[in-house]
């Protein structure tokens, strides 16, 4: 009854919207005549002259009439020699009429430009917008209501779900295709086993989790899971988008919701996906009052879906975030999203095995070390790798060979990373000389380091990413921890190229800009949430809102403290850039060989690089 009565509620709403909409259009036709009633129905009438009866009579007499039109209640008539002009006048009783229109020979036969009568023209303008209205009605149902989510043809077919049904899996995506996450397919494929065969888990009194939320950040293969679930059950797979839940009319993306799930219990067993659910899913606030009502419905609709369908039937509910922290809570308890399975960014064996499995798609030479690639790419996800891929086979491709090679998806790291070359850019010899340094110098401190990643390349070839060089290193191997040396070291190499335009031509360019946002990054991430600061100890004073979308840590302290971090910030980078001078001094020879090397080649390897330190070993 109470599902009923729901459903009664909405078609409400839909009648009270359709009668709106026509109770405006009559006002509109109703007010327009009203309005433009002097520009419309009033014609000119300057061609169009009064006189009496007499005078028609005199002109007949006189055979000056040339055409006569008798109406019931007027004559018009025109006079010889005088075009454009009609006279008019009033009939009377006169029974010599039709004898003097006989003697005077006019003609009478010409119908003259009827006027209709002022009552039976506004009817008639009355009539035609109607008629435009009503078609003017038709094509926005089928347009604009079609695009405000009806899901269907005409006004009916509002608060239909447009979810994308793709049946058995006819794209054949499986785990076979998902790699880098396999602590992820481990926890899906019990719900995979669930729907081959239910009667295990039923026998023993188990029940199929209702929902399971993939959690990660953007590009680590949500989507590509839920559709490897439903290709591994061989279920039909139901896709959405939480954007189109939200509609411009209350309610109708909770009647979405209720078609949604309708349509999902007809063909269960299936998987129904929901992508970007935190678009529907926010946090209530503690008011009750939202501030989209449309937000809160559909989400009291989803709860209350979910916690309606029989979890026998083999309907099971994924759906994906990269925002957690802002679900509501009572969307992620146990009964709905029983399972929150992390997706995180690959690690070193996971970005290799993901590298392989977009590489066979590939013509490509059997040389190639993945692992140097993995190595070369930490932090970068599933998509960007798949990106990396196909760019080096365009590379190929441009090159006029036939198959994919090492140095082909090198440069596409690159190019992920930085951009594409700017190789027409005219960059003139001084300041060309400048980034030389100043990237050999990133380098050269880097080197004389320990807890430093090796150098992998040097370039002063600039990039599309406003990039002028920059110098690569690649770590020997995957690391999850960073000790408060590696911290400190990372801020000092990062110095050592604003360090290296000092010491050689006494200035401070903005090339270091995007070296001074990391290193007070890292600084400032060292004393307020890493605890690596003698002065403020093991106090957390930091939080980051969502860490996987990569947002800045806000401060959590005092004013006063807040100032006192500030000083400690610009104390521990000023002490790495004196250590970045020192190592540079140091090693001043060797700084300006491997900087006129770099200018002559643009671009040197790291054991280039290298050769040239170890003669000052």
């Amino acid at each position: 009854m109470i599902e009923i009565n729901k459903d009664n509620k909405n078609k409400n709403k839909i009648k009270n919207i359709k009668i709106a909409y026509y109770i405006i259009g009559i006002l509109v036709i109703i007010a327009i005549p009203l309005i433009f009633k002097p520009y419309f129905l009033s014609k000119p009438e300057s061609n169009i002259k009064d006189v009496d009866y007499v005078t028609f009579i005199k002109h007949l007499n006189k055979k000056e009439a040339e055409e006569v039109q008798v109406k019931d209640r007027e004559i018009n008539f025109t006079l010889k020699g005088e075009k454009n002009v009609v006279y008019k006048t009033y009939r009377m009783e006169d029974g010599f009429l039709a004898q003097r229109l006989i003697d005077s020979g006019v003609k009478t036969d010409r119908i003259f430009p009827s006027q209709l009568n002022p009552i039976a023209s506004n009817i008639i303008y009355m009539i035609s917008m109607i008629l435009m209205f009503i078609i003017i009605g038709q094509i926005l149902s089928r347009t604009v209501f079609k695009k405000f989510g009806e899901g269907g043809v005409g006004p009916m077919s509002f608060g239909k779900s447009n979810a994308k049904i793709y049946v058995k899996s006819t794209d054949g995506i499986t785990f076979k295709n998902v790699a880098g996450q396999d602590e992820a397919k481990d926890q899906l494929t019990e719900i995979v086993n669930f729907l081959h065969s239910p009667e295990k888990y039923t026998d023993i009194g188990a029940k199929l989790p209702k929902g399971a939320l993939l959690v990660g950040p953007p590009g680590t293969g949500k989507t590509l899971l839920a559709q490897a679930v439903a290709g591994e059950a061989n279920v039909p797979f139901f896709s959405i988008s939480g954007s189109e839940f939200v509609e411009m009319f209350v309610g109708l993306g909770a009647a979405k919701v209720r078609d949604l799930f309708k349509q999902a219990q007809e063909k269960a067993p299936c998987i129904v996906f929901i992508d970007e659910i935190d678009t529907i899913g926010k946090k209530r606030d503690g008011s009750g009052f939202s501030g989209n009502d449309e937000r809160e419905q559909t989400l009291n609709q989803l709860l209350s879906e979910m916690d309606g369908f029989d979890s026998k039937l083999g309907v099971v509910i994924l759906a994906a975030t990269n925002r957690p922290d802002s679900l509501d809570p009572a969307l992620l308890r146990p009964g709905r999203f029983d399972r929150r399975i992390p997706v995180e960014l690959p690690d070193l064996a996971g970005r290799e095995a993901i590298l392989k499995v977009h590489a066979k798609k590939i013509r490509r030479e059997a040389t190639i070390d993945y692992k140097a690639i993995a190595l070369a790419t930490a932090g970068a996800s599933g998509a960007d790798l798949a990106n990396m891929i196909n760019e080096a086979a365009l590379r190929a491709v441009r090159e006029g060979r036939n198959a994919m090679n090492q140095r082909d998806i090198e440069e596409s790291v690159e190019v992920v990373l930085a951009g594409y070359e700017r190789k027409n850019a005219v960059i003139s010899p001084i300041e060309k000389e400048i980034i030389a340094y100043h990237e050999v110098g990133h380098a050269l401190v880097a080197a004389r380091q320990t807890n430093s990643a090796p150098v992998h390349k040097i370039t002063i070839v600039p990039r599309t990413s406003g990039a002028l060089g920059y110098t690569m290193q690649v770590d020997e191997e995957e690391k999850f921890l960073m000790s408060k040396d590696e911290a400190f070291n990372k801020i000092v190499t990062l110095t050592g190229g604003r360090s290296a335009e000092e010491l050689i031509f006494g200035t401070k360019t903005s090339g270091a800009s995007n070296d001074i946002e990391q290193a007070t990054k890292i600084a400032k991430a060292m004393i307020t949430r890493y605890g690596m600061s003698d002065d403020f100890g093991f106090v957390a004073m930091a939080e980051v809102n969502n860490r996987y979308l990569g947002s800045d840590a806000n401060l959590t302290v005092s004013d006063k403290t807040a100032h006192e971090i500030d000083i400690a910030v610009r104390n521990l980078i000023e002490k790495a850039h004196e250590k970045a001078i020192n190592i540079l001094k140091e090693n001043n020879e060797a700084l300006h060989e491997i900087a006129n090397y770099l200018l002559t080649r643009e671009t040197i390897t790291g054991e280039e690089f290298m050769e040239i330190l170890r003669k000052y070993d």
